[in-house]
Order: structure tokens, then sequence, then C-alpha cells
């Protein structure tokens, strides 16, 4: 890190003040906490990702046309090759041609600062999308898959990895219609085309603000919204606001029901339905579950149901502390509505703990983090960050970060490019995106995987280094977490390398990163205060997770009722509004009343991206519950479960049923029930303690 080091350097009142603690940064914690170099504009331009075509907007088009040459000889080779192994692998060659065009501007048509580049990278993505679902109907290219899945002599000769990467492949066909007739196949193809404008048309509406003239508001709210002259824009719930008034104002008119929008969810959802019929499924929610671990639908309300009883007593005394809190802020109404959850929960939150992220930010360094990062995977994993400084044009901002993830035996695994600091236009969200899968390429040697972590964290300053919240320090483990699974998913196939696996699945490796982010035998490894070098105290950390545990049943119980209202719409038509549905799934799975004349799921921006899938997230925090406690809270660094983690979860990517990968992890086979208590033993054990 020779340049770190020198605008270090350069910047005296930064180095006077932090020169006790410079002298132990690693490398690694150096290049987080300082302000980056300047780019060398003299060097030669290597394009973004050390793709040459990409040192200007325009090699989007010459990537996109040599990404296109080469999938057009790979489907010759495909249709022409006798059924093997090499079928597969001309497949999975086919899809990574792709996907490392598709992927890379997926990122940049987001990320990049440069609207030239972004706009370019959109058009990218539409090209390659078209062609991408021509060759899902492309009936020769399927039956060269199947000559190979219906010979059995053949498929005897495959190896269960190949084995599973062939029925995936055939599996894509079939959800786009490919062995229906001609007739039949081209409304599969029309329907495909009319969910892609529904769904951009339901999530870009789903964000925009509502409306309503100023006079309609109360004079000493208006200050808290957006005034555009006679009128009121409310774009938000502004759940944390301390005014009563405001949160419901606020909940009201932002929920109010829009009529195209509702028509527009009801025509998703019933094209969603109407496509999964055609090609052979019950629903939308059935072709959307097969190979993930819940499997079914059935499955999965099984899951919320016997979730709901078991934490319905906890769940009641969450919303008696609530009451009792709404009492002490003066309320004319002592009924807990649903504008209050989160500010109410939060009043509980402080008066108990009194938990003030100032106290623990100068604790939090990024590069003190990164380092606990670099030293838990050392210990666990045997896996180490090195810093390599970007070429010129190999990043989007002059603020990124190159990590090289490196194995002590294995040597250089991957790249993680670290878009971590907030810039303006920046979008701000926490992700990890795929920019190239692993793959065992032809000459035997393996693709390196390269991800992006992006964050939107508060930059170094020359006086200060970055400084996180405790809820960034949790967001920056949880999304380390993505990157690792891509980082050691070592699949002979990019096609389900790393997160490329079920939904449920794809979030227990970065949920598990959480318990490692909160127990205390990890945080005393980094965690010092940037100016003194004292550690964090451990009263703080244990203050800090018993705070997180405050009202969660719940909150637990409102994701629940989420999960349940995406399994409904997307489950058998019900032939009744969507909002009458939210009306009955509130009042079963939530315990706030439904509130008259809103439509909550118009702003339900998830129904696109989980379609079905919504329960993921708690599906994963049982399982993460589960092995974590089974095998790594006795001791976090335990290099045996740690082998044993990437062996059994994290080398397999979506190779390996899920299920199967968590049974190996835990050497039994867990049922929903297991799953059901791992959640609700997380929450009573903070009851009973308090």
């Amino acid at each position: 890190m020779r340049c770190a080091w020198l605008v270090l350097l350069r910047s005296d009142a930064f180095f006077t003040r932090v020169k006790r603690r410079v002298n132990t940064w690693s490398a690694v914690g150096a290049a987080f906490n300082v302000q980056h170099r300047r780019v060398d504009y003299l060097q030669k331009n290597v394009g973004l990702f050390g793709v040459q075509e990409l040192s200007s907007p325009t090699g989007f088009q010459v990537a996109q046309r040599k990404a296109l040459r080469e999938a057009e000889f790979l489907v010759h080779r495909a249709c022409t090759h006798p059924p093997g192994a090499v079928t597969v692998e001309t497949f999975d060659q086919l899809s990574d041609s792709l996907c490392k065009v598709a992927d890379l501007a997926d990122f940049v048509k987001v990320a990049h600062p440069n609207a030239a580049f972004r706009e370019a990278a959109e058009r990218t993505c539409v090209d390659i999308g078209t062609e991408v679902e021509k060759l899902n109907t492309n009936v020769d290219l399927c039956q060269s898959l199947k000559n190979l899945l219906e010979n059995e002599a053949v498929l005897g000769t495959l190896d269960p990895e190949t084995r599973r990467v062939a029925e995936l492949f055939m599996f894509d066909f079939e959800i786009s219609g490919i062995h229906l007739d001609e007739s039949k196949r081209k409304k599969a193809v029309a329907l495909n085309v009319k969910l892609l404008d529904l769904c951009y048309e339901f999530l870009n509406d789903s964000q925009v603000p509502n409306a309503i003239e100023k006079q309609c508001l109360p004079e000493h709210i208006r200050h808290c919204f957006s005034i555009d002259g006679n009128r009121v824009q409310i774009g938000g719930l502004h759940a944390e606001s301390p005014n009563e008034l405001v949160r419901e104002a606020a909940y009201k008119i932002f929920l109010y029901p829009n009529a195209s929008l509702l028509r527009c969810l009801d025509e998703l959802l019933a094209c969603r339905h109407e496509l999964a019929t055609l090609v052979g499924y019950e629903s939308f929610a059935h072709r959307s579950l097969k190979g993930t671990m819940a499997k079914t639908p059935e499955t999965v309300m099984k899951f919320l149901t016997l979730l709901t009883e078991k934490l319905s007593d906890m769940t009641s005394t969450d919303f008696k502390m609530m009451r009792e809190m709404k009492k002490k802020t003066h309320s004319a109404n002592h009924q807990v509505m649903p504008w209050d959850h989160a500010y109410l929960s939060g009043a509980i939150r402080t008066e108990k703990f009194n938990v003030d992220s100032s106290i623990y930010s100068p604790y939090f360094s990024l590069g003190a983090c990164m380092e606990g990062l670099n030293h838990l995977f050392t210990q666990l994993l045997g896996v180490s960050f090195q810093t390599e400084e970007p070429k010129m044009g190999e990043v989007w901002s002059e603020d990124i970060r190159k990590l090289a993830v490196v194995h002590e035996t294995e040597g250089l695994l991957g790249y993680i490019y670290c878009d971590f600091f907030r810039r303006p236009d920046k979008p701000h969200q926490d992700c990890h995106f795929t920019i190239r899968g692993g793959r065992l390429r032809k000459d035997g040697d393996y693709q390196l995987p390269v991800v992006v972590l992006m964050l939107s964290l508060p930059p170094p300053s020359t006086v200060t280094p970055s400084l996180l919240t405790p809820a960034m320090v949790e967001n920056l483990f949880h999304e380390m977490g993505h990157a690792m699974h891509s980082m050691l998913g070592r699949t002979r196939y990019q096609h389900v390398t790393g997160t490329r696996c079920s939904t449920d699945f794809a979030e227990v490796p970065s949920v598990l990163m959480e318990y490692f982010a909160s127990d205390y035998r990890v945080v005393r490894q980094f965690a010092r205060h940037y100016q003194t070098g004292e550690p964090l105290p451990e009263s703080l950390v244990s203050r800090l997770c018993e705070s997180k545990k405050v009202c969660s049943a719940a909150d637990t119980q409102l994701q629940i009722f989420y999960a349940a209202l995406d399994q409904v719409y997307h489950g058998k038509p019900q032939y009744r509004t969507t909002t009458d549905i939210l009306r009955e799934m509130q009042e079963r799975f939530y315990g706030l009343p439904y509130v008259p004349d809103t439509a909550w799921q118009l702003r339900f921006s998830h129904l696109v991206g989980y379609g079905a899938k919504y329960y993921s997230y708690l599906m994963s925090r049982a399982v993460a519950s589960m092995v974590w406690r089974q095998c790594f809270l006795q001791d976090p660094f335990n290099r045996v479960m740690g082998e044993r983690y990437r062996r059994e979860m994290l080398a397999h990517g979506g190779s390996k049923e899920p299920m199967l990968m968590v049974q190996g992890m835990l050497q039994k086979t867990p049922t929903i029930e297991d799953f059901v208590d791992a959640l609700v033993v997380d929450i009573a054990n903070f009851k009973t303690q308090n």
C-alpha cells in the first residue's frame, strides 16, 4: 500500500492525531482508513474491471457483439456435438459468455457516475436479455440437452454436479415453455415480454410520491414534507418521526390507493399465474419454489403459520410494551397502529438501553472492521485479503478499493471491488454484485470470480477515518458473507457459482456473518478507538446485542405477514382484490389493524424481485441460527468447523441441493419445526434475560 501511506504522510494534521495507531494498521486497514490517491491519468486505460473494450461507453457494444458471436458458435457446437459431458460444458460456456457482459452491465447501469456509461450498460442489458429469451425458446438447443438427459447410458457417466447443472439448464427451458406446441410457446414468449413491462411499471410507480393539497394538512406539520407550490409531496412513511400526526398522515397519504397501479399489480399477478400454468405448474409460487429448500408453497405456509403460533405470546408482549410506551407519549389514542410500530419499538429500545451510535462509531473505523474481517477469515478459513492498486480505467470511481482474496495454500481465489463510500447519485443500497462467476476452463485453469460490494458509508476525511455505526458494521459483515460465498464457491460451472443458488439458501452465509459481528470474542479483535487505541468495552457490546432484540417478536411477525402476503398473491387466484387479501393477511399474521383506504401492497416492491420467495430471509435466518449455535457458538474461530462450513456449504454454490448442504453442515436433516424452533430460541433467550 505504498500510495496509501504517501497520502497519509501528506496529511500532517491527520498523522499527528492518529500516529499512535498508524503503526499498528495492516495494509488492509490503512487502505480503508485514509483518503485514496488520485489516479495517474497518464497510465493506459485498461477498461472497467480490466475489460479492455470498456475503456469508453461505446465499448459495451463491442463487448456485446463479441459475446453474441461466441454465443452463436457455441449454440452450433451444442446442437451438433454428440450428447455427453461436453454438452453441459458448452451450455455453461454459452451462459458464461453472455453473463460476463450482462452481469457487468447490470452493475454499471446502476452504479457508474457517468450517465453515458449507465445508458450504454442499460442498452446492453436489454439486448443480452433479448438474446437469452431467444435461446430459452430455441428448440434445437433444448433438444440437444434433452438428448443427453434421456440417454441413460450417457447420463450414468456424468458426475452429480454435471448432471444437476444439466437439469437446471433444462428447468430454464421448461419455464420458458419450450416443451409446448408452437402456438403455446409463442404465447409464453408474449407473456414473458408483457411481464417485463409490468414489472418495470410496478417498480417505477411504486416509488412515486403521493401528493395532497397543502390545506388538507395541519399547518404545523407541513414543514416535515416536501412542498411543491400548493401541494405536499409525501414519498415515504416517516416511520421514525416522533410526531404521531406526521406518521399517521404519511402512512395514510403515501399508501392511498392508486387505481392504475392497482390494475398493474392485478395484471402482473394474473400474467405470472397464466405463464406458470401454461408451462405446467399449479401456480407461480409452485414454479418459483422448485429447487429451493422449502420446495412447495404448502411448506412455506406451514413454516409461517407455525412460527406465528409459537411467537404468539411474545408478540402480544411486544405490542403490550408498545401500548405502554404510547401512553407515555400522551397520545389521545393508546391503540398501537401500523404507523407506530417502528417508532415505538425504537423508543422502547432507547428507554431500556440508550444505545447511541455516536458512542460506538469511534471504535468502528472502517479500516479496523476490515482488519477484523481479515483476521476472522484467516482464523476460520485460511483466507486473507491483500490490497491491490487499481489501474487506470479499471474502476468507476477514485474511492474504490480492490482486494485480492488469497488462500494460504491454494493461492489467489478471486477479487472483491469495494464500492463503500457515499457519493452523489450513487444508489443508497447495500448489495453484492457478481461481475464474473468462477468456472473451470477447458485449459484446466480456474476462471477467478470477481464481485462488487456496494455500501453507503461516510468517506474518510483528512482528519478522521470512515467511522461506522453498529448497523453499518452489521451490514458490512452481511455483505462480506455474500462475497466470501462467491470466492469460496469453487464450482466447475459458472451457472451455479457462489450465490447462484436457491434464494432461501443464498442468504444463509450473509446472515451467519451477523452472528459473528455481534459476538464480543470477534468484536474485541478489531474494535478499538481510532484515536486512543482503547478497546470497545464488553458491556457496550452486550447492551447493543440486547437492544437489537427489543420487540423482535413483533418485528419478526411483521416479516411473516409480508411473506404470507407474497405467498397468497402468487398462489392460486383468489378472485378478490389485492387489498381484500391484504386486509385478511394482516389480521391473521400481523396483529395491528388494517387502515381503511390504504394499499400497502402497492409499495411492496419486493413482489417483483422476490415473487413467492420473500419468506427466504426468515428461513435463511433459521438455518444460520442453527449453524451458529451448533458449530460456532462455543468457539467462533474454530478452524475445524470453518473447514466444514466451506466444504459442506460454501464450496457448492448451487451445484448441490440446498437441503443436502444444510444436512452436511448440521450432520442431521432439519425439519420445518427445527427451523421454527431456531428462530423462536433466538427471541426467547432475550425474553428470559429481561
